[in-house]
Formats: structure tokens, C-alpha cells, sequence
């Protein structure tokens, strides 16, 4: 009975090691993750530029209104006098 034992999980790891993963499948899924990582880390790159971007575009936007605001004010002073 425990050769039978012994037999059944025997074939049942061999079974499981031959069904699993080749070299070959190996590599090609580590060079999916590999890809994957890297237009992941792309895609945050280009998401962190858009966004200095836009703050730096706020900041001259309001540098721009300010300057405007301080002409506004600047005409309305000539005008008292």
C-alpha cells in the first residue's frame, strides 16, 4: 500500500513539474513584465511633466493677470489726476 502511496504522489509531482512554465515561457513573461514596467514608468514620467507643466502655465497666467491688474491700476491713478 505505501509503494502505491509513494507511486500516486511521485506521478502526481512529475505531473505538475512537467506541466509547468519552460525556460522559454519564462523569459517571454519576464519580458512582458520588463515591457510593461517600463511604459508604466513612461506613462507616470509624461503624466509628471504634463502636470509641471501645467502649474508652471498657472503661475504665468498669473503673473500675466497680475501685471494686467496692476496697469488697470496704474490707468486708473493717471486718470484722478
Amino acid at each position: 500500500m505505501k509503494s502505491i502511496l509513494t507511486f500516486a504522489i511521485f506521478a502526481t509531482l512529475s505531473v505538475f513539474v512537467a506541466c509547468g512554465p519552460s525556460a522559454e515561457e519564462q523569459a517571454k513573461l519576464q519580458a512582458t513584465k520588463d515591457s510593461l514596467m517600463a511604459d508604466s514608468i513612461a506613462k507616470v514620467e509624461q503624466v509628471r511633466l504634463d502636470s509641471i507643466a501645467a502649474i508652471e502655465q498657472v503661475r504665468l497666467d498669473s503673473i500675466a493677470a497680475a501685471a494686467q491688474a496692476d496697469s488697470i491700476a496704474n490707468a486708473a491713478k493717471g486718470k484722478k489726476k
